[in-house]
Formats: structure tokens, sequence, C-alpha cells
């Protein structure tokens, strides 16, 4: 099955404690459903200090499911995706604008 987000597509958040923010997909695991984002569902996560680094808290991007993600066509709203054939070329397309992605 084709994949409807991909590797630094542009996507907005529609549910959960991030819901509205806008961000970059940086991974995603097709497998589990999901995807990382930066700057979006944050986590503070404690490393221990050692010889060759500096412990203390770092904020790390967690996954979050693909089914919470849209993306965000070029007037900037959220929007779902369509696939059809350009030639012999399958693209993506925004269903709002009908516009390829």
């Amino acid at each position: 099955m084709a994949a409807k987000l991909r590797k630094g597509d542009s996507v907005v958040v529609l549910t959960g404690k991030d819901k509205g923010k806008t961000g970059s997909i940086t991974s995603i695991d097709p497998k589990s459903g999901k995807a990382i984002v930066d700057s979006i569902n944050i986590a503070i996560r404690h490393t221990k200090q050692s010889q060759a680094t500096q412990g203390g808290r770092t904020p790390k991007a967690m996954p979050i499911q693909l089914s919470n993600l849209a993306i965000v066509d070029k007037n900037g709203k959220a929007t779902r995706v369509g696939f059809r054939m350009d030639g012999d070329n399958k693209v993506r397309f925004a269903k709002t604008t009908g516009d390829a992605i």
C-alpha cells in the first residue's frame, strides 16, 4: 500500500496535547503506524553522567500515531491525501485543493 505520509512532509496534529501544532516528519515506522515529528510530542529523558557525556534532562521527540496527523496543503489547512495517475506516474494530491504534493 502506498504511503500517504512520508518523511519530510509538513503535518498538523489533529488530537492530543499538541493539537493544532505543525511540524515536519523526521522519521516513520510503517510497521507500528507511528511517526516522529520535530518539536511535537516532546518528553524529557534523564541521562546519567559518564566520562564521555554530561548528564541531565534532555528533550526527545516521541512517536505519534499516523492517524493523529494530517498533511498541510498550500493554504496551511489540514487535508486528506488522495492518489491519481499523471501519465505513468502515481502521485499524491491534496483533497482540498487538488494540487499534487
